[in-house]
């Protein structure tokens, strides 16, 4: 097959035309490697699919990398806490499920209800699993302001937060979210008629600073 140049959707080595990563994936990978949480916020078409890819098919040897995305994902999806654990379990399967029927019976999704027992299957897959678990989401950003999704980042927080205690393996090791917009300053109103506000708990998170621009010595 001929490659072509493409400048929509994210990029296929074997189909297009690549500009060479190595760098800024040596930077995401450093970070990976330390445990953090982060977010590639960029404009489109700045490589961050693209990116999530490389990171999936280059560490697949070190670590189990779940890579989902919220694309697709009906805005009703957010409409509550009980529904969106509900969603984002089968999100979960549908990519546990294409690695292997191991890791589909691993995922405890039958008991999913809320978010508390959402943070204890992740606990009990991921003590379970033998590698370290990395966690990507694409499209993140896509209803960042519903008070669900801030709930749902406050329980990766809390999850991150209990790894000095229960350790490594208790959750993800990494969780690396891809948007347009920064999550880790969101922030939201209690209540539509609320003055108050309150940050969101993406705090968490380390910065972004890799440079995800395309130079000429690169292509």
């Amino acid at each position: 097959m001929r490659k072509k140049f493409n400048i929509t959707g994210s990029c296929n080595p074997r189909q297009h035309y690549m500009v060479d990563t190595a760098k800024r994936f040596e930077a995401v990978e450093s970070l990976i490697e330390q445990g953090e949480y982060f977010t590639i916020n960029r404009a489109r078409q700045y490589g961050k699919t693209t990116m999530l890819q490389v990171i999936r098919r280059k560490l697949s040897d070190k670590y189990l990398v779940i890579k989902t995305s919220f694309e697709g994902v009906g805005n009703e999806s957010f409409h509550g806490q009980e529904i969106f654990v509900k969603t984002f379990a089968k999100l979960m399967l549908r990519e546990l499920e294409q690695e292997s029927d191991e890791l589909k019976t691993a995922w405890q999704d039958d008991a999913i209800k809320d978010f508390g027992t959402l943070g204890k299957a992740i606990s009990t897959f991921c003590q379970s699993y033998p590698r370290p678990v990395v966690l990507l989401i694409d499209e993140v950003d896509k209803n960042s302001d519903s008070e669900t999704f801030i709930g749902f980042i406050g329980l990766l927080r809390d999850l991150y937060l209990q790894r000095e205690d229960k350790g490594m393996d208790s959750t993800f090791l990494s969780v690396v979210l891809a948007g347009v917009y920064d999550i880790k300053n969101l922030k939201l109103k209690l209540r539509p008629d609320a003055e108050r506000k309150y940050n969101s708990p993406w705090n968490i998170a380390a910065d972004f600073n890799v440079d995800m621009t395309f130079h000429p010595e690169e292509i």
